[in-house]
């Protein structure tokens, strides 16, 4: 199946979320944000590589954490381009200017914002305009593509180490036929069909506004995932119950998925939502606050 164009890259479809565990070894050293996504941080922990982290989006961290690691070790900082929870990006051109630095590689997880960022939805390395910066780009099928499975993109001779060396790309099935033919028809979408993304920044931009101007916080989000910090896990059942109610999906989330001062609501936006759906989002959101005192 082809997928990204990317010049000079290959790649093929695999199923597993993460192959981090393929590319480092023992005597390597993997490099992860402390707010990258679960897959990741349970990849690592496959790889028998050692770990370092560093604070969330804080490059100066990453400078001092690169710097004192031993020239010959192999160092591999593994990210997320949209952070699932938090909606924030890595900061892809300062991450690969360390790299080059410190002899790093880097691979992006962006299953957050292929189909998303980017002039033509190849997510958060085209939006910084890096797609031949990175080592390795891979993503999901499950978000933009609403499929199962995922792709990996980078060099020939990288792809090719993974296709023989990823213990769960081998011990795995074949992603099915229609789910195959899901993620190919999403992307035929993502190609052709532009105005879905200039729609979906467009409530983006505008939900992330009118939620701010009524007193809630939403952090550093800069795309479609917009968390609303409520920062208190009984408030947050409360609210996230209350938009059950009133007839609203989204997510409670707190600990440990997030710091426990950082618990929060949720919620997600997509291009098929209407102007009435998002009126009403925002009256659920302000009934819920004002009856709970939060904003």
């Amino acid at each position: 199946m082809k997928t990204f164009n990317i010049k000079g890259f290959e790649s093929f479809t695999l199923k597993t979320f993460d192959i981090t565990d393929a590319i480092a070894g023992r005597n390597d050293v993997i490099i992860i944000d402390r707010m990258d996504h679960a897959s990741i941080v349970d990849a690592t922990r496959l790889s028998y590589a050692n770990v370092t982290k560093y604070k969330h989006n804080d490059m100066k961290d990453l400078d001092e954490k690169l710097s004192r690691l031993p020239e010959n070790k192999g160092k591999f900082i593994v990210v997320d381009g949209v952070f699932s929870m938090e909606g924030d990006l890595s900061n892809i051109p300062e991450i690969v200017k360390l790299a080059k630095k410190y002899n790093a590689r880097v691979m992006v997880d962006d299953a957050h914002s292929i189909g998303i960022l980017g002039k033509n939805g190849r997510g958060t390395c085209e939006h910084f305009n890096m797609l031949e910066e990175v080592d390795l780009i891979m993503t999901t099928f499950s978000k933009a593509f609403a499929s199962l499975g995922g792709f990996v993109v980078g060099d020939h001779k990288i792809i090719q180490y993974i296709k023989h060396a990823a213990r769960s790309l081998i011990f795995s099935a074949s992603i099915t036929p229609p789910a195959l033919g899901a993620a190919n028809k999403a992307l035929e979408i993502i190609q052709n069909e532009p105005w879905r993304r200039e729609r979906l920044w467009e409530i983006s931009k505008t939900m992330n506004k009118k939620l701010i101007s009524m007193g809630y916080h939403t952090g550093n989000t800069e795309t479609p995932i917009i968390p609303v910090f409520i920062g208190n896990d009984e408030k947050t059942f409360m609210l996230w119950k209350f938009l059950r109610d009133f007839g609203i999906f989204c997510n409670p989330v707190i600990a440990p998925a997030v710091p426990p001062e950082d618990a929060m609501i949720r919620t997600s936006f997509s291009a098929t939502h209407t102007d009435e759906d998002l009126d009403f989002v925002l009256k659920g959101f302000y009934e819920g606050g004002k009856a709970i005192g939060i904003i």
